[in-house]
This record gives C-alpha cells, structure tokens and sequence, in this order.
C-alpha cells in the first residue's frame, strides 16, 4: 500500500498506468492540467475512494506526501509538440525539476518516462541504451527530443548530487484505447481515416519502421521497473522489438477495418527517424518482461475503442 503520484496521470499513457497502481491497491494522486490529456480518460476513475485529481501544471512547485511518483506529463504527439514548443520544452525540464524536487524533500522513488526520441534518427540499429543518438538540436522535433534528454541528464545528476532513487524508462511507439483521435500519431491518425472511408495519409515512402508496443504491455514494463532494485536506475528500452513499416501498418488496419480506403502519400517531415526498433535485452534480464500482445490483436482493441467514440 503506497501514495504514488503520478505526473500526466489523465494522458493516454497515464490513465492506464493509474489504473494499474489502484489494482494493486495503493493511494493515486493523478496531476494533470488536460492540456493534452483529458479528463474522460479517468472519468472512471474519479469516484475511486483512493484515487484524487489535482488540476495543476506541472512546471509549476507542487508538494504532497508521497512513496513513489512516475514523472509522465509531456505531449508526446509530434502534432500537438510541434505547435506548442515552448511548452512541451518547459513540461520537460521545468517538470522534471518540480517532480526530482518532491521526490527529495519526501525522499521517494521517481521515474522518468522518457522516449526512443532521443536516439533522433539512429545511425544504430537496432538502438541499445548505450546509443547516445543522432538528434538535430534546432529542429522542429527538437522542444521533446531535448527536452527528455535534458530530463534524463536532471534524473542522473539529482541522483549523484542526492543519492536520490531513479527510474529512466525509454518508451518506444505506444498505442492502444484512450490515445487521442486528434493528436496525428499514426496508429490513431490511420484508425480514424480507415473507419471514416478517408484516405489514409502516409508520410513520406512508407517504408520507414517503427515498433509499436501495445499499452498495457508498456504499463506493465514501467510497474516492474519502478518496483525493481535501486540499483537498476536505467535508461532502460521498452517497446516491441518487431519491426513494421507504415505501410504494413496501414495495410493491416485496412485488413482489421475492412475498409475500402486508399492511401495518399504527403512530403516526408524533418529529422523523422527512417529506422526504429528497441534493443530490449535489458528489460528481458532484469526485469523478466516481453511484450505479450501482438500488434494485431492490439489493433483490433484499439479499433474497438476508435468505433465506440466515433459512434
């Protein structure tokens, strides 16, 4: 039985994970200014007797009593990143100093959710967590790519200054119910258009890869790398290490849809990694975790989701 805190707790990534935490019957303290979450992804949540919202920014001095918090408030869509830049840089590195400086004062356990982003587009493959990356500092991508690293330098430099208990965990592609359909990431962006009849937008060739992970199986590696010993601080790499290109993905939402769309191709963004799979060696030791669901069957839930709010 703990009080954890969790950063972000109303994004697509953090209501699951405040489910998960309840499940196990600790308190929950989900802090969140809905500026890309949304408070439907805990309306479920909200008349739980050890689960409370607090409506804050996270940039922004916040302290509570609290055993552990996971630091997840960021937009992570490039959609929503690349027109607010300012601010996701800010969520990034103001966040993360708030979120280290509670973990100091109460002297909890803090994780960072970080991100594949800060491999930029790897000249490695498939990226082990000893890759440092190859990131365009002053690039359109640059306020997340940086900002996360910049994260991640904050959680290791808190942690040689005060000795205080980190987690850095990178994130690779996740998907699954709650993202949001407005946000441009490509499952859900491909799941609307495909439900919808539109034709389904792929940028660039097509033929550049990424590893998409299903989101309870991201939860999953995130609870048991918190609950790990101390001593395994990170970064570590979780993701689904089977590779897909967008066109294989969009030819398999078209399969699981059924629909009749066609595909139209848009000019190729700046700095978007060509190449994405996790080297996931580490998580596989120690902490005894592989992805279990298969990006078809986490499809076909996610579409399930997509039809539902789209009725």
């Amino acid at each position: 039985m703990k009080k954890i805190l969790v950063s972000g707790g109303a994004g697509f990534l953090g209501s699951h994970l405040c489910e998960k935490l309840l499940g196990e019957g600790n308190t929950v303290i989900c802090l969140d200014n809905f500026f890309s979450g949304h408070e439907r992804n805990i309306s479920h949540l909200l008349d739980h007797p050890q689960f409370e919202l607090i409506i804050q920014d996270v940039t922004l001095p916040f302290s509570c009593e609290v055993d552990e918090i996971y630091n997840l408030a960021c937009p992570a869509s490039p959609l929503i990143y690349q027109q607010h830049p300012l601010e996701t840089f800010k969520t990034s590195i103001l966040g993360a100093i708030n979120m280290l400086d509670l973990a100091k004062t109460q002297q909890a356990k803090i994780l960072q959710a970080s991100t594949s982003e800060v491999y930029g587009d790897p000249e490695v493959h498939p990226q082990p967590e000893t890759y440092h990356g190859n990131v365009n500092p002053i690039g359109p991508r640059a306020c997340y790519d940086e900002g996360k690293r910049g994260a991640e330098t904050l959680f290791f430099d808190y942690q040689r200054t005060y000795q205080l208990r980190i987690k850095v965990m990178r994130i690779f592609n996740t998907y699954g119910p709650r993202m949001n359909a407005n946000d441009g990431r490509v499952v859900s962006n491909l799941i609307i258009q495909a439900l919808k009849g539109q034709a389904l937008t792929v940028v660039g060739d097509g033929k550049q890869t990424r590893s998409f992970c299903f989101v309870d199986d991201t939860v999953d590696a995130m609870w048991r790398l918190m609950n790990s010993p101390d001593t395994l601080t990170g970064p570590i790499n979780v993701g689904n290490p089977s590779e897909c290109t967008i066109l294989d993905l969009a030819s398999l939402i078209l399969d699981l849809t059924g629909s009749k769309s066609t595909l139209t191709f848009l000019p190729a963004t700046a700095d978007d990694p060509l190449r994405r799979q996790p080297l996931v060696d580490m998580a596989k030791k120690e902490l005894s975790w592989t992805p279990s669901v298969s990006l078809e069957e986490g499809l076909k839930q996610t579409i399930s989701y997509f039809e539902k709010i789209l009725r």
